[in-house]
């Protein structure tokens, strides 16, 4: 069984916040500079080997890139989206999560206005079904969601090489399970709360699925994350001691942190989950809009003409009914 302490998830994916910011903003400021160059922010992939290609150059006169803040928005809403395809598909937990670890290391990478976040997304929950070993064809994939699945297949390749082809990634929900079957000891031994135990595993996996929506995958490990979701749900349900339940992990594990500064940890782990903010619809509207033009700036024009032709059309309503 392969070790999270011996794993290239631990090696290089486990980064410091400066790192993201940093990542991010090259990646908008290099769109940014092909859109004021080409036009056009949508790269050229070749599907067999993954190699991308500049876009041709096209007329942008007014088409403005977009913001590093607005990518953003626009990341959770589609990793919000990984989990309602993998719910509706009735994929487990671990799907999911190395789902949406593949597409927040793939952005690490890009832009979401040089690769379309909509099809990395479906790539992304295409490729972790395999590697995870519960493999649906992109044809089923695609079908059950109205897809085509060639655009599922088309970007598998840019995705892999994007993730350098890390695949093996760890999340907080096996670690959750590993540490309620720990804590059924404890509270035996303890308060006398294991028929509640229960209750704070499925409420630790629901405030899990929130933690995979913040930067929190890409920060701290999956133990790290698991006893957050413990810590907050336990604040919630008082089930156990967790000051107590910590130190006696501290006294079974060699660490190189201080107890002090592990709960720091957990503490800006759960800050980053209340913090979490989600697009509305009329945000992603303006947002997809945005990020279309930057893909095609044509398109720009065919909705300032739809915009016109509504106003045009509201005015004419309008003189009918004083009519």
């Amino acid at each position: 069984m392969s070790d999270f302490r011996t794993s290239t998830h631990r090696e290089r994916w486990i980064l410091q916040p400066h790192d993201l910011m940093e990542s991010w903003a090259a990646a908008n400021r290099r769109a940014a500079e092909t859109l004021a160059q080409y036009g056009t922010t949508q790269m050229k992939v070749n599907p067999v080997d993954g190699s991308i290609d500049l876009p041709d150059h096209v007329d942008s006169s007014g088409v403005k890139p977009m913001s590093y803040e607005e990518e953003q928005l626009i990341r959770v809403f589609y990793e919000q989206k990984i989990q309602e395809v993998c719910t509706a598909f009735k994929f487990p937990h671990k799907i999911q999560a190395t789902a949406i670890i593949y597409f927040k290391r793939f952005y690490l990478q890009w832009s979401v206005m040089e690769h379309q976040p909509k099809n990395i997304m479906l790539t992304c929950v295409y490729a972790s079904c395999k590697v995870e070993e519960n493999h649906v064809s992109a044809e089923e994939l695609g079908k059950g969601i109205q897809q085509d699945h060639e655009i599922i297949l088309n970007n598998e390749m840019v995705l892999l090489k994007s993730l350098d082809f890390d695949l093996i990634v760890y999340a907080p929900y096996r670690s959750i399970e590993g540490f309620i079957d720990d804590l059924e000891g404890f509270c035996r031994a303890g308060n006398g709360a294991f028929q509640r135990l229960e209750e704070l595993h499925q409420m630790a996996i629901s405030h899990a699925d929130k933690m995979m929506l913040t930067d929190a995958p890409l920060l701290y490990t999956p133990g790290q994350l698991a006893l957050a979701a413990l810590h907050k749900c336990n604040d919630i349900l008082k089930v156990f001691d967790f000051e107590r339940y910590l130190e006696t992990i501290f006294s079974r594990q060699h660490s190189n942190c201080t107890i002090e500064q592990f709960v720091q940890s957990i503490n800006a782990i759960n800050y980053l989950v209340d913090q979490l903010k989600m697009p509305s619809v009329k945000d992603m509207r303006h947002l997809d809009r945005k990020l279309r033009h930057c893909w095609d700036p044509s398109s720009r024009d065919e909705h300032k003409k739809k915009e016109k032709k509504s106003k045009h059309k509201s005015k004419r309503t309008s003189t009918d009914a004083q009519l």
